[in-house]
């Protein structure tokens, strides 16, 4: 198994066991050096909610369609499964662009399904693509039938997911829409819809922050992907199954001072 060959290199200088995270399952990996600096449950096959979006957003890029041709909403777009509410009501149109960043900042659920509706063969071989994708990235614990994240059948491992957000990282787009704080997007009817980003810690002064990615149903959990760079060094970060509604914010700022004082301490050592 591929997080075998990670954990045979830690690269922490504060014992793992000092860090208690409260999620169900969670990776902090080195993004340079393949190194884990903390790992739990990180094979636990479990569903992963919207971080499925991230992958949408790849299969969606990856098409090279244009991002400012026009997509209506559908009533194919409406979410049967959890029956959530959208501001994007059915026959509202807007760019792909728009769709994409929406499903990525504020995980606009029927962006998402616009998404993959509006892909060429439809829906059926966008999802195809996402588990064709996954296959690439050598995520063999995961598994979509969605692009939205609303089925819990769309799972993973933390492990695979570390290799979606080192993958998703790499495009300069799903970077920035991840990333955005908050959103205006222009309809062509002319009505102005506000967003914002369904993670508060893209606009907390103390992170820097390169890729963000939450998501949640009943089934997931609250779950959180970041890539981050921490004490001058680039991680990715996975937590899944955090049950409180501010668990996952907690657990991403105990990795942060854990990696400071471990920082410190290392510094300190070798002064």
């Amino acid at each position: 198994m591929c997080s075998a060959a990670y954990a045979q290199k830690p690269q922490v200088a504060v014992r793992p066991a000092t860090l208690n995270l409260k999620s169900s399952a969670a990776l902090v990996l080195d993004q340079d050096g393949d190194g884990v600096l903390y790992a739990k449950n990180i094979d636990a096959v479990v569903p992963i909610a919207s971080l499925t979006k991230l992958m949408t957003a790849m299969v969606a890029l990856d098409a090279q369609l244009p991002l400012s041709e026009m997509v209506v909403i559908t009533k194919d777009d409406v979410d049967k499964i959890k029956g959530t509410r959208s501001r994007l009501h059915v026959g509202a149109m807007l760019t792909r662009g728009d769709l994409l960043r929406l499903a990525l900042m504020s995980s606009e659920n029927r962006a998402a399904a616009a998404l993959s509706r509006a892909y060429p063969g439809g829906r059926s071989v966008f999802v195809a693509a996402m588990n064709r994708k996954a296959t690439q990235l050598g995520m063999w614990n995961t598994e979509f039938v969605d692009g939205t994240g609303l089925s819990s059948a769309n799972v993973s491992t933390a492990e695979n997911l570390a290799r979606l957000v080192r993958a998703a990282h790499g495009y300069p787009v799903i970077r920035e829409f991840t990333t955005d704080s908050e959103y205006t997007v222009t309809l062509f009817s002319g009505q102005k819809l506000h967003y914002t980003n369904s993670n508060r810690l893209v606009k907390n002064p103390d992170w820097t922050i390169g890729l963000s990615k939450t998501g949640y149903i009943s089934e997931a959990g609250r779950c959180l992907v970041l890539q981050a760079t921490i004490a001058a060094k680039p991680v990715i970060i996975v937590l899944l199954d955090s049950w409180g509604k501010l668990t996952r914010i907690g657990d991403a700022n105990r990795i942060r001072r854990w990696m400071e004082r471990s920082n410190l301490s290392l510094n300190s050592a070798g002064s």
